[in-house]
């Protein structure tokens, strides 16, 4: 019995060394200065209605595209709340530090706001190394649609899941302020 007890104390060990390890991302907002007081009269409106993905997108893995044709969605690395929601995190803190003087809210601000709806079709890494921030977004902007397709692909500068979701951030960043660059515009 006793030559067992080592056998068994190592496998009882190993089982919990080997346990679930999983590391959640969120993906990092910018800095934004503190405003003093402003009163939202008379300042352009706009509204980020929703921020759509596909289910392979919806879940809690980070995707990674593993072939031309193949996706992975991880079950250690995972989102730590759902992606669209930090999407329109993001995107909402992103087009405010863009957008200086304009109000931009994920909830509805009135009768006279600009509306923005975002559906992500890519948000993944890739096998060579790129990550990938793609779909379309639509702005209403007094009955009047626009519609505008995105792909960006950023290269990682270092492998890794940390690395991928930072590389992620700066491509919706970029986005964001393409986004922005267009609003802006408007009359």
């Amino acid at each position: 019995m006793k030559k067992w007890l080592p056998l068994a104390l190592t496998l009882a060990l190993s089982a919990c060394s080997s346990g679930d390890n999983k590391t959640y991302y969120q993906l990092p907002l910018p800095v934004q200065s503190v405003s003093q007081g402003t009163n939202s009269t008379g300042q352009r409106q706009l509204w980020v209605e929703q921020v759509t993905v596909p289910d392979f997108l919806a879940g809690n893995g980070v995707v990674y595209q593993t072939t031309d044709v193949q996706y992975v969605i991880a079950t250690s690395n995972l989102w730590a709340s759902p992606l669209d929601q930090q999407l329109r995190n993001a995107l909402v803190a992103n087009l405010s530090s863009a957008l200086p003087g304009w109000v931009v809210s994920s909830q509805p601000l009135g009768s006279d706001q600009d509306t923005l709806s975002v559906n992500v079709t890519g948000f993944h890494g890739r096998y060579d190394g790129r990550t990938i921030v793609s779909g379309e977004w639509l702005l209403n902007h007094r009955n009047q649609i626009t519609r505008r397709p995105f792909h960006i692909e950023l290269k990682q500068t270092q492998d890794g899941y940390d690395e991928m979701v930072k590389t992620l951030a700066m491509a919706w960043q970029q986005e964001s302020r393409n986004i922005a660059s267009q609003v802006s515009r408007l009359p």
